[in-house]
């Protein structure tokens, strides 16, 4: 199998990362009216893997870099908590197949590991109920002890990321302990954390901010319009260079794309049109993407005109990159592409008459052997 090299020369080697480690399930609603306070509702149980935030990011790093217990080519270090059940298990069983390294994913008795019940409407609307009590919101700043001797061996090739379903002061802490290592400083939000997170100064512990299209336009005070983008991408920029001059922006807009905006450029990348089984969990496969691309020494961002289409040139940057993962992501009504990884991303791009550019296809090495 194959994977985006690492090497002496690359980047990054390692991945630290907070946030919700979890499960769930879906159910298909009879009926399009809202759920009502004391309705019972027939609705079917979907054969739908859910995964949370932390986790389906993670994966998609480990796979496309070929990450392993040991560390060598790429180390994947989560730091969480799971419940004492099934559940738990079976999610560090998961990880841990895959090569990420788990020995900071506690668990705990008493609690359960997070979970949620989602519904989805015949219109496509739904919601969920996550569960408040989990193993993943009694994570504390405590959990961090150990973190700071791993990031002081190897800081500034470490990326850490700060993602949601666990507590805010511990992705805070990791952070600050990122910031004083000189690692790549990551995080994403959910719209409900967006303006505490701006109020309080947060973002200037980060380098790099992952958030839809709804996410980014309460940050930046103006509305996504997909057929009218110019004012939402002015206010992005002026973000940028103004608030924030040394972080870079992701802004994922589902079916019309992604933006990104840092080093005084922008980059628009369209989404190629597909056979869509489900959206949940493509916006994490993105930045997944774009992790593992970094990783391997692509650039985020490149200059000149902007695409209108895929077919435009070739695909180059570590946002392109993402867009391509998050579209083969689409295929599946799972949360993490079961079957993702280089190989299957090079033949989706190759049936989508795409082409890779040269800083892509040098960067594809053959995996090594008896490292998983």
């Amino acid at each position: 199998m194959r994977v985006l090299r690492i090497d002496k020369a690359s980047p990054y080697q390692q991945l630290i990362g907070v946030g919700g480690i979890g499960t769930g399930m879906l159910f298909a609603l009879e009926g399009d009216h809202s759920l009502g306070r004391i309705e019972s509702r027939p609705g079917r149980l979907l054969d739908v893997r859910d995964y949370c935030k932390l986790h389906i990011i993670i994966h998609y790093v480990a796979k496309l870099l070929g990450a392993s217990h040991s560390g060598f080519p790429f180390h994947v270090l989560p730091v969480g908590k799971v419940g004492d059940d099934a559940p738990g298990r079976m999610l560090l069983n998961e990880m841990a197949d895959v090569g990420i390294d788990t020995r900071f994913v506690r668990t705990i008795a008493g609690k359960p590991t997070l979970f949620s019940v989602c519904f989805q409407y015949p219109n496509g609307d739904g919601g969920n109920i996550t569960t408040s009590n989990s193993a993943a919101a009694a994570l504390s700043e405590t959990d961090l002890t150990g973190i700071g001797e791993v990031l002081a061996s190897s800081g500034k090739r470490t990326i850490v990321l700060a993602a949601p379903e666990v507590p805010m002061t511990v992705r805070r802490r990791l952070l600050e302990l990122a910031t004083e290592a000189g690692a790549l400083r990551v995080a994403s939000l959910v719209s409900s954390e967006v303006m505490s997170v701006a109020s309080s100064g947060m973002i200037e512990l980060v380098d790099l901010l992952s958030v839809n299209e709804e996410e980014a336009a309460m940050l930046v005070s103006c509305e996504f319009r997909p057929h009218d983008t110019e004012p939402f991408v002015d206010a992005c920029l002026r973000l940028v260079a103004e608030s924030a001059p040394d972080l870079r922006l992701i802004v994922t807009a589902g079916e019309h794309g992604a933006y990104g905006f840092g080093d005084g450029i922008w980059n628009y990348c369209p989404a190629p049109r597909v056979g869509v089984a489900s959206t949940a969990g493509a916006g994490d496969a993105l930045l997944g993407g774009v992790l593992a691309a970094m990783a391997a020494g692509l650039p985020l961002l490149q200059p000149g005109a902007q695409r209108k289409a895929l077919t435009d040139s070739p695909l180059g940057t570590a946002l392109e990159l993402g867009v391509l993962l998050a579209s083969l992501k689409c295929l599946s009504p799972h949360t993490i592409h079961p079957y993702a990884s280089v190989d299957t991303l090079v033949q989706f791009a190759h049936d989508l008459e795409l082409t890779l550019a040269s800083e892509i296809n040098d960067s594809i090495a053959e995996g090594v052997l008896g490292v998983r």
